[in-house]
């Protein structure tokens, strides 16, 4: 038994709904269910009627319900606890970040933390965009760092959670340029030549950006997908061998544009065929009196003080 099936359920006895309480644990209906059924196999027992709407508790769902909440209260003590214990951790704060995000924009934006905010001590999770922020649902980190666009948000509650705006990330297709400097494979291309694309894996959070900006775009594209990964630096990669256009955050090509390894792959004056990003920073909000980590609210304080001040225009992140 997971100790996420007895949040999951606590949640379900709470909201009455599984898709409400789906949507507030991350999770897609389908594997919100699943791990209720898990739990339920676990007990033994039916804990939910689902003869009814809303949905009830059964009898020994009521049970379980009382107990959950003990159990769960007494896991947040105790971890509390355990961490009390090495006053070092006290002062670590605890980033999850999407693989993306931790390869390009982290490190400079943590060295221009060291310049105005003043030294912190990190530790750095970085997992796929679905399991980090996993990890702040599940209170696993302090802060999550992520990419976000209105077609593809994350549906945290905002009673629960809070954000700041670190800036903008612009996401365009790229290619290795020829012996002349121009690109090896340029956008459009044409309906009988196909230009070799590599493209993220289905599911990928960029993947999903990418979709939609080939779906707006108003002028028909021609791409033969000859690579995935969910890894932007594995495009990346592949593009610095001129294996065809990948779409990259330019946090992640500008050194590369820099040196001229890597060039757009279409026009400079056409801008459709990119997405302009946020890339935003969570928090759980404190609640009673569990206050979080000092060094962490100090922290918290000075993004949201940086974004509240008045400032230019956002320029792109990293």
């Amino acid at each position: 038994m997971e100790t996420k099936w007895l949040e999951d359920f606590v949640s379900l006895a709470e909201t009455r709904s599984f898709s409400r309480s789906a949507t507030l644990r991350h999770v897609t209906q389908p594997a919100f269910s699943r791990r209720i059924q898990a739990l339920e196999a676990w007990a033994g027992t039916d804990l939910v009627d689902r003869s009814s709407y809303p949905t009830r508790l059964t009898p020994a769902g009521e049970t379980l319900y009382s107990q959950a909440l003990e159990m769960l209260q007494a896991l947040q003590s105790t971890r509390a606890m355990l961490r009390g214990h090495t006053q070092a951790g006290k002062d670590v704060i605890e980033f999850a970040v999407p693989h993306t995000l931790a390869f390009t924009f982290f490190p400079a934006w943590v060295s221009s933390l060291r310049e105005k905010f003043g030294p912190i001590k990190s530790r750095l999770i970085a997992l796929n965009v679905h399991d980090a922020v996993l990890h702040l649902v599940e209170g696993s980190c302090d802060l999550l760092i992520a990419y976000h666009h209105s077609s593809q948000p994350f549906q945290l509650d905002t009673e629960r959670y809070e954000m700041v705006s670190l800036g903008q990330e612009v996401l365009a297709p790229y290619v290795k340029p020829d012996a002349d400097g121009e690109p090896l494979f340029r956008l459009p291309g044409k309906a009988g030549h196909p230009l070799p694309y590599l493209g993220y894996a289905p599911g990928a959070y960029l993947g999903r950006v990418v979709d939609l900006i080939l779906k707006q775009s108003t002028t028909a594209i021609h791409l033969d997908r000859v690579y995935e990964t969910d890894m932007a630096e594995g495009l990346k990669a592949m593009a610095l061998e001129g294996h065809g256009i990948a779409f990259l955050p330019y946090s992640a090509v500008k050194k590369e544009l820099r040196a001229k390894k890597l060039v757009p792959a279409l026009p400079a004056s056409d801008s459709g065929l990119q997405m302009t990003m946020d890339v935003r920073v969570y928090r759980e909000k404190p609640v009673g009196k569990e206050a979080p980590k000092g060094t962490a609210q100090a922290l918290w304080a000075y993004l949201q003080a940086q974004n509240s001040a008045p400032t230019t225009p956002a320029a792109k992140a990293g």
